[in-house]
């Protein structure tokens, strides 16, 4: 049985980084890309970061159900796609949803089976010198983005499991713990193992 992860955090909190190392080192989880409507920055390719689209052709999809949920973050629209989700997960792959927390409330009211975690920095003030350090934004909109990250921040009670990403190494091994966890939890190894268990009983 195959299970979406929702990850969220504060821009800046290190979640994409923190992901994709995760992601490199087990086995049957995929990342979801998402579609957004904010411009590519340096670095980013069409598919892989994001599906890079324009604002009518997120309406559009948004008219045609093509999303699971979607949210406007800072001015921009982003949204998961459903048969991308509904395609992995029918094929027992474990599915990374890097969304917002509006995105997580709509998640989790469609899916049981879901684990949250929520991504924290160690301190506002490493994630404002993060934000300064990526060179991405002005200096209005890394206040504009701290100002966020603190709400963000008070919808943590909402999640599963709280990560500090104040080492990285150590956030990434947490990351994989809770997957590797969850994996192990009874509710999921009596169905993959149910054919051990009826064996070992009969």
């Amino acid at each position: 049985m195959s299970t979406l992860y929702i990850i969220c955090a504060p821009s800046g909190a290190g979640k994409t980084s923190l992901v994709a190392a995760a992601v490199a080192s087990l086995e049957r989880v995929e990342i979801s890309v998402s579609h957004t409507t904010r411009p590519m920055r340096p670095g980013e390719k069409e598919g892989i970061n994001y599906h890079f689209v324009n604002t009518p052709t997120f309406q559009s999809m948004i008219t045609h159900q093509d999303f699971l949920e979607h949210a406007l973050v800072f001015d921009n629209h982003y949204g998961t796609s459903r048969s991308f989700v509904a395609e992995k997960l029918k094929n027992n792959i474990d599915v990374i949803l890097e969304i917002d927390w509006q995105g997580a409330q709509q998640i989790t009211n469609l899916f049981q089976n879901t684990v949250s975690i929520f991504i924290l920095p160690p301190s506002m003030e490493i994630l404002s010198s993060r934000l300064r350090l990526r060179g991405q934004d002005s200096a209005a909109v890394i206040e504009k983005r701290l100002a966020e990250a603190r709400h963000e921040i008070q919808h943590y009670q909402e999640f599963d499991y709280l990560v500090v990403n104040d080492d990285f190494s150590h956030a990434v091994n947490d990351l994989k713990s809770i997957i590797t966890a969850h994996r192990l939890s009874l509710s999921l190894q009596k169905r993959t193992q149910a054919s051990l268990i009826r064996a070992l009983l009969a």
